[in-house]
């Protein structure tokens, strides 16, 4: 597990979003006069750009550089390679449990999916790449619904954050509907994965 610091260091250069605990007020004044600071000096080179989305993705799923590799890969001959590398990232188990708001962070989801906490249709599944499709059920397992880290999962309680469209939870239930892929937006704030397609291609 990477130390505060060392994410502070790695989120200046390539933006709080990777690490949810660099999303703060703080960090975001901190991080804006360094790019103030940064305006008027020369662009990178190609590789350099190239190489910092690489990095932004590849923190930001917590991936291995040979995991991100063979998704990128896997992705190039696709009519739309952003679009299904998006939905192959996103269709991680370990995503899926993260924005279901499982989980507070995607290393946390990672964790909690090694340790077996999660069935598929029925079958225990500690693999976090596991890739979910359309009209998978996920469940907490019954032997860790009372475990401090769903107790809490009422319907009652408000998601801190929007969830997916492609996504149904119940609370309650301690249940995730997949019903429907994820859908890459482009824009400001998005990745932008035609770059990293870029690196892969040198």
């Amino acid at each position: 597990m990477l130390p505060i610091k060392s994410k502070y260091k790695i989120g200046k250069r390539l933006g709080p979003a990777i690490f949810e605990q660099l999303q703060t007020q703080k960090f975001a004044l901190s991080d804006a006069r360094a790019k103030k600071a940064k305006r008027g000096g020369r662009g990178g080179s190609d590789y350099g750009r190239q190489l910092l989305e690489k990095q932004r993705i590849r923190f930001s799923f917590g991936l291995s550089e040979s995991q991100l590799s063979k998704y990128a890969e896997a992705s190039m001959g696709a009519k739309d390679p952003s679009q299904a590398l998006h939905g192959a990232l996103e269709s991680r188990l370990d995503s899926v449990i993260y924005h279901a708001g499982f989980a507070s962070t995607r290393r946390a989801a990672r964790q909690a999916v090694s340790h077996g906490h999660f069935t598929v249709n029925g079958r225990r599944v500690n693999v976090p790449s596991f890739s979910v499709k359309k009209g998978d059920t996920v469940l907490v397992r019954e032997n860790n619904r009372g475990s401090t880290l769903y107790a809490p999962l009422t319907d009652e309680i408000t998601p801190k954050k929007t969830l997916p469209k492609w996504l149904h939870v119940d609370f309650p239930l301690m249940k995730i509907k997949v019903t429907g892929l994820p859908e890459f937006i482009r824009g400001e704030g998005s990745f932008n994965y035609s770059t990293l397609f870029e690196f892969y291609s040198r």
